[in-house]
């Protein structure tokens, strides 16, 4: 039998060469190619003259049942994966290092044992003494989790499925995924293949077993779990938790999820006992917010169902003439950045190509939502003119490229949270509707919106 021809696997996104080269030709990352076996127990080819199990093919028509759900007792946590955990599912979570994906998860399984389930918490990155101290810090020494450290699926596998007086466990997390191996392939711990066949081995014994599977991911330096994409599609749901570990709040969102929405977020804040859930988000991004400073507008983003209200800074500062203005944006999209500036400029007149423009997300947060686009620019405009926005107004509304104002969804919910907060009026696109006592004001174009912060008549 001739020898299996050796490759170089990717180790960021997965992709295969017969030759080593220093950068990877799809993704572009340096000194990531690592020589594996080229015939693995995935490209070995099926003898269909040995026969095959026939499958029962069902029709759409069939009645099926909801999949059953636990709810893991933190309410943030269950609301971002759609109301709980599904039985037989698997959950991948991603995030820095030291952001509190352990943390939170050691929280969810002690609630969860203490609710009756029968849990299972697998380390392959500490010994089981250092979990155990942890729970201990979060009160939950007492909890009846079963813990081992171990990285060996084969070892794993066959505790789980001879789980004391149970078939099976109820409950499983697995941290982390990228230090498990399986002996079924000839590759170190943490390399594509070994990552891609571990998980399979576990995600067949979740769908079989019934257990809830929860695997933590590492994320490289971009923010993006580690490992071939293909990972991401073999799991049911992935989350990702983010936020700076210098900022108290952290945000849980889900990127994937087949038993529920993935425009749902769960906001946890870092305390001594743990991670705590806020019920109100809006007020932790707003607190210590200085009134009628230049550059400082309240935007009403929109995550999922829940409206959250945070504070968009913006700086400018002109240059001599000649030099390179530079350009510095945290948690919106600089590209998105550059076409208000554009709009600005070509629509309104305002001469901001000589200037340094620095915008700012205040507490760390990441902002996606399109409607973010008029409080961007009325946060530049206001730092330009160095005329602050009014205190008590909130400002949201998309931008095309000819400076026309758009209108958003949901509008109504970010009125009516607006409110609930104290903020009396609303800058928005044209047509918009008071809610909640808030007086409102729309625009048909930015140059309407220039016009009045500037006092234009």
């Amino acid at each position: 039998m001739a020898k299996a021809k050796r490759q170089y696997v990717c180790q960021n996104c997965g992709s295969a060469t017969y030759r080593w080269q220093g950068q990877c030709a799809d993704c572009g990352e340096w000194n990531t190619l690592v020589e594996e076996a080229g015939e693995t127990v995935f490209s070995a080819k099926h003898d269909l003259s040995k026969g095959g199990r026939t499958l029962a093919l069902e029709t759409l028509d069939a009645v099926s049942k909801m999949p059953g759900r636990m709810l893991c007792g933190i309410a943030e946590f269950d609301r971002a994966l759609g109301g709980g955990f599904v039985a037989g599912s698997a959950t991948l979570i991603g995030g820095d290092p030291g952001i509190g994906k352990s943390t939170l998860l050691l929280q969810a399984a002690g609630r969860l044992a203490k609710a009756g389930k029968s849990v299972v918490y697998i380390s392959g990155e500490e010994a089981a003494a250092q979990v155990r101290l942890r729970a201990q810090r979060l009160g939950l020494g007492n909890a009846p989790v079963a813990l081992a450290s171990a990285t060996s699926v084969r070892d794993i596998l066959a505790t789980l499925e001879n789980f004391g007086d149970r078939q099976t466990a109820d409950f499983v997390v697995i941290d982390s995924i990228q230090t498990m191996h399986s002996d079924l392939i000839d590759s170190a711990p943490g390399t594509v293949s070994q990552v891609r066949a571990s998980a399979q081995e576990l995600i067949r014994f979740a769908k079989d077993s019934g257990a809830a599977l929860v695997l933590v991911g590492h994320v490289t330096k971009d923010g993006t779990i580690a490992g071939p994409r293909v990972l991401e599609h073999m799991v049911d749901t992935v989350l990702a938790f983010e936020g700076e570990r210098s900022h108290q709040y952290r945000i849980l969102r889900a990127v994937k999820n087949r038993f529920g929405g993935t425009d749902e977020i769960g906001v946890f804040a870092m305390g001594e006992e743990g991670l705590g859930e806020v019920a109100n988000p809006s007020s932790l991004f707003l607190t210590d917010r200085s009134r009628d400073v230049p550059g400082s507008v309240v935007f009403p983003a929109l995550e999922g169902t829940r409206p959250v209200l945070v504070e968009v800074q913006a700086l400018t500062v002109r240059l001599a003439s000649g030099a390179t203005p530079r350009r510095a944006v945290v948690g919106w999209d600089s590209g998105r950045l550059a076409m208000v500036l554009a709009v600005l400029e070509a629509r309104c007149g305002l001469q901001m190509g000589g200037a340094e423009v620095y915008l700012n997300i205040a507490g760390g947060y990441r902002l996606t939502d399109p409607a973010a686009d008029l409080a961007v620019a009325a946060a530049l405009i206001s730092a330009f003119s160095e005329r602050p926005v009014p205190a008590d107004a909130i400002v949201f509304g998309e931008l095309s490229l000819s400076g026309e104002v758009r209108q958003v969804s949901h509008d109504g919910l970010r009125l009516r949270e607006a409110a609930k907060l104290g903020f009396s009026r609303a800058w928005g696109p044209k047509g918009l509707k008071p809610v909640g006592g808030i007086a409102v004001t729309g625009f048909d174009r930015l140059g309407e919106l220039v016009d009045l912060m500037l006092g234009r008549d």
